[in-house]
């Protein structure tokens, strides 16, 4: 027997001005009978695989925040307010999980759903104690077997008589939310907000990504943020992981960053909200400040809402770094056009009319309006998911362009555009001069384009002399939107000429594909000069083996069996092809390509560092110096033994290709220590180069040099568990060579003495925003030297 019973309610709780709410979803009790056997629903989405992790920020201040007054021009250690009315603040409630109750005898067997919240709009996330949930019921006595009846004095049944008792009944408890990938973020302030791109699956967070953003939106680097939530990052996401929505609404704020902590779980509140198969028919939106930013970053907007409309605008202009004005800092044109911009969308929103003489900026701010209109949006219906993207054009012999984008809310929010060479690595400022020319107007035409056009007639507009890189940037943007959509389809290639290089680059190949099939393959084999090789001017044999080459690999792909005498070969079509198709295929990859430097630990004779090129995680091209004290590499004057070592060691880890292939590379003997610091400066390279880092942190662990801008002062930070615990102060002569103590004037000794003494257990009291000292003019401007140095260090620490 099934029995269905539906029950819906609503309770309200005052706080303030504000409302929070909490809603009873539809659930489903099943009363079943044991020998019947449910099957679970299975929910199958197209979307990409993705490694959602974590990475470090900072706070300054954890606080609730003030009276939101007027945002602040620059960031400061404590973050201000929240640019809203001034709200009354409200106590940060710890939810408690709901507690198992066991079943009572009632007639018919409740489940009762997990609580929707909806959050307040507060200068500070509330996060209430979810209701408890009723009793589950025991059925009704007549489903109890006779067996456990009191006997009536009757005539003892034989033994073979006696009933089988009957099972208990089974309640089970139907799964109210959809699989997939969710991003929401929290109440917004002039710093930013905290948000959460999450993966649920049965009702759980099987993985999810915390980001704490730019007052453009944009998720940043945790070493960029406070210091309070540095380590934050790591332990909300060990304690959010895994658990269901009321589950992660009872998590403990880590201290220190509880203001940020209530914001990542206010925003996986709203990304269970929003994962809902049946969305609450009384509310549109999630009642609280949210902001957005236009793709251009003219213009920051913050929209109040309560759940069924807006409330309040605040428009406020964006600075060339980024950072939203200030009121007080208005320039008269600018209190003139943010009076004129406010009412318009308040009272007609996204269809605001422009003022003559104001139309671009109107065009900006409705942008930003409609972005923070889509945050707050309960049922945001964007086919995108949020996230990096990463893609090419059609490639040709002579190279192919890639783009590198951001996307939010289906939009283009932030763009880098790249000219690749017939080896596939980016040429920079070395490709055509009308190239180079066209990436920045092309750059700046696709954020005030902001959006994906299906039809290339109506992209962007190509910049003349470089038509047909415009045309394939326009094609890359085009294909990392198609990567973005949370239905893809069934095919796991683009159709279209992708290349393929082999990480020797020993050949290039252009590949053809159609329906997720190779149709056909343009082998090309490079010479001494890294050059192509014409086919004019092939030699028999290389034409030989060219030939046979291209028929296997569109034969048999990368099946095919070596040709005898050319195993080097063979493996090095075998790679590109494996290449042109990882630049074929609509899901993203785990690493970003491109080239990234890291060094390995230090010592007190300097440090060891990569320069590491990926594509598609493999290693593509790499150069090894061992640096002195100065980060100056010291070339042929390094040890002997390191000079030998760094050829082989550069052929070794080229050859590895890969993260994990290159830790198992052996050492040199006689440089083993250096061996060992360019295997961590590579793996470093690849942390950087992480598209989700898996812990995110705003340092790596270890040892780290920086120097000041004359080379004249070096220190040396340790860092552990993420954060800058130690530092030593090194004076320099001008070829780099350490200066002993006797060398060292007053002043000198003072900063030195200054930085390296006196600091507390945990973060270095110079790890965080270092400023200059000093109690005379000589002090402070040694300690100036010294920050740069200490500021050097961390760049070299930093993830």
């Amino acid at each position: 027997m099934i029995k269905f019973i539906y029950k819906r309610a609503t309770y309200y709780w005052g706080f303030g001005k504000g409302e929070y709410r909490l809603k009873k979803q539809k659930f489903i009790s099943l009363t079943v009978s044991a020998a019947l056997l449910l099957s679970p629903f299975a929910y199958t989405l197209h979307v990409p695989s993705l490694n959602l992790n974590v990475d470090a920020v900072s706070a300054a201040s954890e606080e609730a925040p003030a009276a939101p007054a007027k945002p602040a021009a620059t960031p400061k250690a404590e973050p201000t307010a929240k640019p809203t009315a001034k709200p009354t603040p409200k106590p940060t409630v710890k939810p408690t999980p709901k507690p198992t109750v066991k079943p009572a005898a009632t007639p018919q067997p409740t489940v009762k759903p997990e609580a929707t919240v909806k959050p307040v709009a507060t200068a500070k996330p509330v996060v209430t104690t979810p209701a408890k949930p009723e009793a589950t019921t025991k059925p009704a006595a007549t489903l109890v077997p006779e067996a456990t009846a009191k006997p009536v004095a009757t005539p003892a049944p034989v033994a073979t008589a006696k009933p089988v008792a009957t099972p208990q009944p089974v309640t089970v408890q139907e799964n109210v939310y959809e699989d997939g990938i969710y991003v929401a973020y929290g109440n917004a302030y002039s710093k930013g907000t905290e948000g959460v791109k999450v993966a649920i699956k049965d009702g759980k967070i099987t993985d999810i990504e915390l980001m704490r953003t730019s007052p453009s939106l944009i998720d940043r680097d945790a070493r960029y943020n406070y210091s309070g939530v540095w380590q934050a990052y790591k332990l909300m996401h060990e304690r959010l992981l895994g658990k269901t929505r009321d589950q992660a609404a009872a998590v403990d704020a880590v201290s220190g960053a509880t203001r940020t902590s209530d914001g990542w779980k206010l925003s996986v509140d709203r990304a269970f909200e929003r994962a809902l198969k049946v969305k609450p028919d009384d509310a549109v939106y999630f009642a609280g400040e949210h902001m957005g930013i236009d793709p251009e970053r003219k213009y920051a907007v913050f929209s109040t809402y309560d759940e069924n409309k807006l409330t309040a605008v605040k428009v406020y202009p964006l600075n060339s770094a980024g950072d939203i004005v200030e009121e007080k800092a208005f320039t008269p044109e600018q209190t003139a056009t943010v009076a004129a911009i406010t009412p318009a969308l308040l009272t007609s929103g996204t269809a605001a009319k422009p003022v003559a003489g104001l139309e671009a900026d109107f065009k900006a701010a409705v942008n930003a309006f409609w972005d923070a209109e889509q945050n707050a949006k309960i049922n945001n219906s964007s086919a995108y998911i949020d996230g990096f993207y990463s893609s090419y054009g059609t490639a040709r012999s002579v190279g192919v362009e890639r783009a590198d984008v951001v996307i939010r809310n289906g939009k283009l929010v932030d763009v880098k555009l790249y000219r690749l060479g017939s080896n596939l690595i980016d040429r920079g400022n070395t490709a055509y001069a009308d190239v180079v020319k066209a990436n920045a107007p092309m750059t700046a035409k696709f954020l005030a384009n902001g959006s994906y056009i299906s039809n290339y007639d109506e992209k962007v507009d190509g910049v003349s002399g470089a038509t047909e890189s415009s045309h394939g940037w326009n094609q890359a943007i085009e294909r990392a939107f198609e990567k973005a959509l949370k239905d893809k389809g069934e095919e796991k290639y683009f159709d279209g000429k992708f290349a393929g290089v082999d990480n020797g680059s020993k050949l290039l190949l252009l590949v053809d594909l159609a329906g997720d099939k190779v149709t056909g393959v343009k082998l090309s084999l490079f010479g001494a000069d890294k050059k192509l090789i014409a086919d004019d001017k092939l030699t028999a044999e290389q034409k030989s083996v060219v030939d046979r080459l291209t028929a296997d690999l569109v034969a048999k792909g990368v099946q095919f069996a070596d040709i005898a005498g050319q195993e080097e070969l063979s493996g090095a079509a075998r790679a590109a092809l494996t290449d042109a198709l990882n630049n074929a295929s609509k899901e993203q990859g785990a690493y970003k390509d491109g080239k990234f430097t890291a060094y390995g630990d230090a010592y007190d004779k300097g440090s060891n560092r990569a320069d590491v090129t990926l594509r598609n995680g493999k290693i593509v091209d790499i150069a090894l110096y061992r640096v002195g004290m100065n980060l100056v590499d010291r070339g042929a004057a390094a040890y002997p033994e390191v000079v030998k070592a760094i050829p082989q060691l550069t052929e070794k880890f080229l050859a590895a290709g890969t993260r994990e292939g290159v830790q198992d590379v052996d050492a040199i003997s006689g440089a083993t220590s250096s061996s060992t610091a360019l295997k961590a400066a590579v793996d470093r390279a690849y942390g950087k180069a992480e598209v989700v880092e898996k812990e995110k942190a705003a340092y790596f662990d270890g040892i780290f040099i920086g120097v000041s801008n004359d080379k004249l002062v070096n220190v040396m930070v340790t860092t552990k568990y993420g954060i800058p615990v130690k530092m030593m102060v090194y004076y320099l002569d001008n070829n780099g060579n350490t200066r002993k103590e006797a060398q060292l004037n007053e002043a000198e000794r003072a900063v030195k003495a200054e930085i390296e003494g006196g600091s507390t257990p945990g973060l270095h009291k110079y790890g965080y925003r270092a400023a200059v000292f000093g109690s005379n003019d000589a002090e402070k401007e040694i300690s100036a030297k010294a920050i740069e140095a200490i500021k050097s260090a961390l760049e070299a620490a930093g993830k």
